[in-house]
């Protein structure tokens, strides 16, 4: 008994007042995340959605509309087989030597592969060896953000004041959205300037070269970063795991480990139907133009950004748990009502429900996420085991989601309604998987 008084005496003399100012180096840390992922997004899902723009007749020319569709996105796929390797280097690296350092490595290796992605010769102009080079390029991409993520959401997460860590946690998922945003963004604009046949010669190009210029920025705003207290603290009392990796798969871990990549199912399939599968649905099936559709995928990006906040200021008063359950049932219960707007073939439609499932009910579930899986693990292991979480569960939640959607709507005669089928599927799977997570009190992140 006297242990549990101690105890809470002790965590009421150093939980900060809500009301308290923002420490600055709590600040810098805030921003060194924002700015990181949205940078390193950017860099990832450019490559999304140039493989429904342009990659299928720049790299596959020679293959039916659908089989370039469908290797185009095979090697988008393989970026998050790939990540989860990255997530499991880089979460060693992140949970022996420090978040800040690691974060560093991540950003410059996402940033050349980008960059020479710009330069990349295509297949009439080196033949096969084109999708080959890009498919490595593509590799290094996943391994890099593999070990991304989850470092910049403990960076501010591990930073946040105890009352405020709800909403220090979705800050580092506004930058997956701005960084979409500013990506079919960018493509939207250069195909405006440019006429189509300079766009796809070398306008998308403009695009990946620009990363260069992202990624200095952005290793300079890291560099100013202080490491975060939650890893000082293992480091100083010398309790850092010798191989996080081995502990993330054991018990007591391991029960959080498998029930947090089946509740990340519905959130990756949500994310990858959206953001990318639903831009080459409208400009190929659905015969709409594509800088509309692009600017209307951009303005949903740009509203989930905007209410991302406001999801981790809910999960700061309900808790992340309830919050990312509301989001994923909502995202369920949405998916037929919206393919039933993109059926309609009318572009004013579509982007309602694009900013409707992709810019409001997406921010709901996906700004409680950062914080309820940080929350999963002790800090010896956190960036480990949010690496695993969210990048191996990538590879079934994420990467192949866009094949399955393609083939499925194949298999139905081009009827999405299969594919609706399979996507309310994965949003009951991760609303059951979430229920039965028990993660630890804010307070003690």
């Amino acid at each position: 008994m006297a242990y549990s008084i101690h105890v809470s005496v002790s965590t009421a003399a150093v939980e900060p007042d809500p009301s308290a100012p923002v420490s600055p180096q709590a600040r810098t840390a805030l921003w060194a995340s924002l700015v990181g992922t949205t940078i390193e997004w950017y860099d990832f899902f450019l490559y999304a959605t140039a493989a429904s723009l342009v990659f299928n007749h720049a790299f596959f020319p020679d293959q039916s509309t659908f089989v370039g569709t469908m290797l185009s996105f095979a090697t988008f796929a393989v970026g998050f087989v790939v990540r989860p390797i990255g997530g499991f280097v880089f979460g060693h690296i992140g949970d022996r030597i420090g978040r800040k350092k690691t974060l560093a490595m991540t950003m410059l290796l996402m940033g050349g592969a980008t960059a020479l992605m710009g330069v990349l010769p295509t297949a009439a102009q080196i033949g096969v060896l084109a999708p080959i080079l890009l498919l490595l390029l593509r590799i290094v991409q996943g391994f890099a953000l593999g070990g991304e993520w989850a470092g910049a959401v403990l960076l501010a997460v591990e930073h946040g004041p105890a009352r405020r860590r709800g909403l220090f946690g979705s800050i580092p998922q506004v930058g997956l959205a701005l960084g979409l945003a500013l990506g079919t963004g960018v493509f939207a604009l250069l195909q405006i300037v440019l006429p189509d046949d300079a766009f796809l010669t070398y306008g998308w190009r403009i695009a990946f070269l620009f990363s260069i210029v992202l990624v200095i920025f952005g290793v300079v705003v890291r560099f100013k970063a202080t490491e975060t207290p939650s890893f000082e603290k293992v480091r100083d009392s010398d309790d850092r795991a010798a191989v996080p990796l081995r502990e993330v798969f054991r018990p007591p871990a391991l029960r959080s480990t498998v029930l947090g990549m089946l509740s990340r199912w519905g959130e990756g399939a949500a994310f990858n139907t959206w953001g990318v599968f639903a831009i080459a649905y409208a400009t190929s099936t659905l015969k709409l133009e594509k800088v509309p559709v692009l600017i209307a995928v951009t303005a949903a990006a740009l509203l989930m950004a905007a209410l991302l906040p406001v999801s981790g200021l809910l999960s700061d008063r309900f808790g992340p748990k309830r919050v990312y359950v509301a989001g994923i049932a909502a995202y369920g219960l949405a998916v037929f009502p919206v393919f039933a707007l993109f059926g309609t073939k009318n572009l004013w439609l579509y982007a309602i429900g694009m900013l409707l499932v992709f810019g409001v009910i997406h921010a709901l579930f996906y700004g409680a996420q950062g914080t309820l899986y940080a929350s999963l693990f002790p800090a010896r292991i956190r960036y480990t085991g949010l690496s695993t979480v969210y990048q191996l569960s990538g590879v079934f939640a994420s990467g192949i989601t866009p094949m399955i959607l393609t083939a499925l709507i194949a298999a139905g005669g081009g009827s999405p309604w299969i594919a609706c089928g399979y996507l309310v599927t994965t949003a009951a799977i991760s609303v059951a998987a979430t229920l039965a997570l028990q993660p630890r009190p804010l307070s003690e992140l």
